[in-house]
């Protein structure tokens, strides 16, 4: 999802109310650096806030997740384009998460493949250390690939302040994790905590 043009948004209609990003972060609930992360793009507003926020700023939620006015002549199909906008892009975070766990099972068969040969079959050692090694590059290449096709899809959300983040790398791969959460430091407060794994940015 877009949050460049609801951050704009925001900005454009707490201004003429002549509300610092402190006094609407304030109203909130929140910190102002969450504010000024929403207005750069950086963040959007957890779903808890959409209705607070909405309400401080005189507009509509689909106002926000189109980052426009609407007209009420329009107000209906917009509505209708940005649930669409929002399927797709859990639709699509699905997809890359079913494809990280083909490549995994994909790979795994040959690896385990050669493998067990190497156990089963009379051969040099040499032979034998080389069918292991290629195996477990294998499995570790897999490993791998699924990773960076997971970590794209979708986003973490930390649980303290509700921003939404896509972690480094390295961060995605060391977190300890269940099937649903990973432990990270949230880019945006800083806690390090068990975030949970959403569809949608």
């Amino acid at each position: 999802m877009d949050q460049i043009k609801p951050g704009r948004f925001i900005a454009q209609e707490r201004k003429p109310k002549n509300y610092p990003q402190r006094q609407l972060a304030d109203r909130l609930g929140i910190s102002d650096k969450t504010v000024s992360k929403w207005e750069r793009g950086n963040g959007f507003p957890d779903v808890s806030l959409l209705l607070p926020l909405c309400g401080e700023l005189g507009i509509t939620v689909n106002e926000l997740l189109a980052g426009e006015r609407v007209a009420k002549e329009d107000y209906k199909m917009k509505a209708e384009e940005t649930m669409v906008n929002l399927v797709k892009e859990a639709q699509e975070s699905k997809k890359k998460i079913v494809l990280a766990a083909v490549v995994v099972l994909i790979a795994l068969l040959p690896a385990l493949t050669l493998i067990i040969l190497s156990g089963t079959l009379q051969m040099e050692s040499w032979l034998r250390a080389l069918l292991i090694c290629m195996g477990v590059v294998v499995i570790f290449a897999a490993v791998l690939v699924a990773c960076v096709i997971d970590r794209d899809a979708g986003a973490f959300q930390c649980p303290v302040c509700h921003e939404r983040f896509v972690p480094t790398m390295g961060a995605y791969i060391m977190g300890p994790h269940t099937i649903l959460r990973r432990r990270l430091k949230c880019p945006h407060c800083g806690a390090v905590k068990y975030c949970r794994k959403v569809l949608t940015k």
